[in-house]
């Protein structure tokens, strides 16, 4: 089938890996040229419900981009009393939703939570190999890539911040105060 009509017949709403790779906020800055490049060193796959993107623990390669599907993140408690319980679910993401940025810039670092499809689902995998291909080829470009991942990861780390001064605030409030010396 051609180009043309592969574009008419396809399932409503599906987008080229160009278009996705647009629209991701590592990418958005990268003239037509350089995504033509990009689109050749990703890796498209395809995940039935229930896989596994990666499990915690694994080490981490890169990081992933939904095309389609829902891809649930959890982390496992290892001292939870039943195997049901063992899962805290983190969040959900969905098409454009991209994670496991991090693994671009660690060393070795494994993956602190499970990926999971939860419905057939096609990402986009940019893995740390990639990078430093375009980082060799393309200096410039894998500079304006990289610069972008710092400033997500930046983003994320001042969330995550954030965060847990809220529950830090949270867990004061419902402690009962000091008992005071009644001497």
């Amino acid at each position: 089938m051609n180009y043309i009509w592969e574009n008419i017949f396809r399932r409503g709403g599906d987008k080229s890996i160009s278009a996705v790779l647009r629209e991701n906020i590592l990418f958005r800055d990268l003239s037509d040229g350089e995504l033509r490049f990009l689109e050749r060193c990703v890796h498209v796959r395809h995940f039935h419900a229930g896989e596994s993107v990666f499990r915690q623990g694994e080490v981490g390669v890169g990081m992933y981009i939904v095309v389609k599907g829902r891809i649930e993140i959890y982390v496992i408690d290892p001292s939870a009393a039943s195997e049901e319980s063992r899962e805290i679910y983190i969040t959900q993401l969905l098409n454009n939703d991209f994670f496991g940025e991090l693994s671009l810039v660690e060393d070795n670092g494994r993956r602190t939570a499970t990926a999971v499809a939860r419905e057939e689902s096609t990402l986009i995998g940019f893995f740390k190999p990639d990078l430093m291909e375009i980082l060799s080829r393309r200096p410039a470009m894998g500079t304006r890539i990289t610069l972008r991942i710092a400033e997500v990861l930046g983003r994320r780390l001042k969330e995550t911040t954030e965060k847990v001064s809220d529950l830090r605030r949270a867990l004061k409030d419902l402690r009962p105060p000091p008992e005071q010396d009644a001497t």
